[in-house]
Parts: C-alpha cells; structure tokens; sequence
C-alpha cells in the first residue's frame, strides 16, 4: 500500500502536505505562530504529524515520541523589542536629591521581559543589573527602581537603561540627562544694611545672586505685611528694587531661588525716622552771668 495523505497540524492550524515527486517526501510551506513560543510550555509549539495510506489506516506522531519527537519541536522567536520608558528623572530636571529614586518601566507584549538582563547605567559607571535594582511586574513587563549606593555629584548626569526580551531581542537604549543641586544660591545684599536708620522714605535694595549649576536665579523682595514681588535680575546676577519705607521700623526680606526650588533669604531692619528732634527747654544758669565767667547750658530735647 501507499501513503494516501499527509496532514500536520501546528498550533490548532491544519496545514496539508503535498508529496515532492522528485524527493519522495511530503512537504509544505506554513506560516509560524504570531505569537513566540516562550510562554508555551516547554518554550516551543508542539506540531503533530498524521499520514494515511489507501486502505485508511492512520499513523501519528507528536512530540511525545520517542524517535521524532524533538523534531516535532517548533521553537518561534519574536522580532519586536521591549519598550522602556523612563518616569523619573525627567529630561532636563533639576533635582535637590543627590540620591534620587531612578524610575522607569519596561515592557513587551510576546516573550515577555527577560529580568536578568534589565540594566541601568549612571554616567560613565559600570551598568548595574540584578538585585540592585528593584523590579515589580506589572503587565507585559515591569516596574523597576533603583537609587544611587553612592551619592551624585552637583551637576550634570545621564542615566541609560537595557532591556531584552526572552528572545533575545535588546530594547532600544533609553537614555535622560538631569541635574543634581543641593548647595542653595549665594545671595550678598549690598544695600540696605541691616539696622540703617534714615530720614528717606525711598530706599533701595541692591545685590547679586548666582548659583554654579542651577542659574539663573529669582529674586524676590518683601517689605513689611506687603506681597513679595519679583525682582529682575541681570545677567551678572545683580539686581535693584526700590521700595517704599513705612515710618519707624521696617523688615525686608529678600529671597534668592534657583532653577531646582532651593533658596537663600537675607533679612534687613531699616528705620525710617522723619521726626526732627523737638527742643522742649532751655536754662542758662547763672543768667546774667559775669563777663568771662562760666555757666551752664541745660536743654530739654524730645524725638
């Protein structure tokens, strides 16, 4: 008897095997999975052969036989790559922390993440994989955080991340660039000094500001109960506002505040007094009073 017909069935799909005159063998072209094999057990799809001859009788073989069965092991590899996000820091930021929760996800759709090989680079650092970083899976991937053993340096940092799936496909590399700053701004006031009295009710406010890595800085100006109010600052860090005095004592507090939120506050008391003194007595004793001889002068003032 002859072999009839030739089935093979691969993943729940029927594909018909037509015989090759010219080898002898039956044969077929079919269309893998869409999906990779990782997730199925065993990592691979099973595919099952079933051949009749003319009288009907049936033989089939899967992966469970002895002889043919690892070649009944279809293994169906993905070809999209994980996707990583970075949530924190963000491009550009400026950050007060100088060991900062580094945030990002990573995520992909078919094999899945593969952990092992999810990484994360400071600088111009060794990449840091494994434990270090802390790992939460969500769905499709993970959730992953890591902070910094060592603290950063004020200034500049990029941070990159890796990732690959089970299939061994490597995610594009994430990257994000962001400054560190702990040191507030330097903030010297030239004018007023502090615990000036004067008789002018104008009176101006004037100093310079810088901070090294997070310039430029704001400046603002506060006298009394009033508002505080923004103040221009040049390019060289020197600012002037002028401002009203109230008569007596008075409070000024000026403020400095860079790009990453930190301040420096310098406090001023000015006096502004334009009462002129009042002469309320006069006795000149003796009076009258010898030629050439001494008296006294004693003279009652108020202010």
């Amino acid at each position: 008897m002859s072999v009839a017909r030739a089935q093979a069935i691969i993943n729940g799909v029927t594909v018909n095997l037509t015989k090759n005159t010219s080898s002898g063998k039956w044969e077929a072209t079919a269309t893998a999975p869409q999906n990779s094999s990782y997730n199925q057990s065993g990592h691979y799809y099973g595919v099952t052969i079933k051949a009749w001859d003319e009288a009907g009788n049936l033989t089939t073989k899967d992966v469970t036989d002895a002889t043919l069965g690892a070649a009944l092991k279809l293994v169906v590899k993905e070809r999209t790559a994980p996707v990583i996000t970075i949530t924190y820091p963000t491009a550009g930021a400026t950050i007060i922390n100088n060991k900062p929760v580094i945030t990002w996800k990573v995520t992909d759709n078919d094999s899945g993440v593969d952990p092992a090989t999810i990484g994360v680079t400071i600088d111009s650092g060794s990449k840091v994989t494994g434990n270090s970083i802390v790992k939460t899976a969500i769905s499709g991937g993970y959730q992953c955080s890591y902070t910094p053993g060592t603290a950063l340096s004020d200034g500049g940092h990029t941070i990159k991340m890796d990732a690959s799936d089970y299939d061994g496909n490597a995610a594009a590399q994430k990257s994000v660039t962001f400054k560190v700053d702990t040191v507030p701004p330097t903030l010297s006031i030239s004018g007023p000094t502090d615990g000036f009295i004067t008789n002018n009710a104008s009176c101006t406010v004037s100093g310079t500001t810088n901070d090294s890595t997070s310039s430029p800085c704001k400046v603002t100006v506060k006298l009394n109960s009033g508002s505080a109010e923004a103040v221009t600052v040049g390019a060289d860090g020197s600012f002037l506002k002028a401002i009203t005095l109230a008569q007596g004592s008075n409070t000024i507090i000026i403020t400095s505040t860079d790009s990453a939120g930190k301040s420096t506050t310098v406090t001023r008391n000015v006096i502004l007094d334009t009462t002129a003194p009042v002469v309320n007595s006069v006795v000149l004793t003796p009076n009258p009073v010898n030629t050439s001889a001494a008296f006294t002068i004693s003279v009652e003032i108020s202010d």
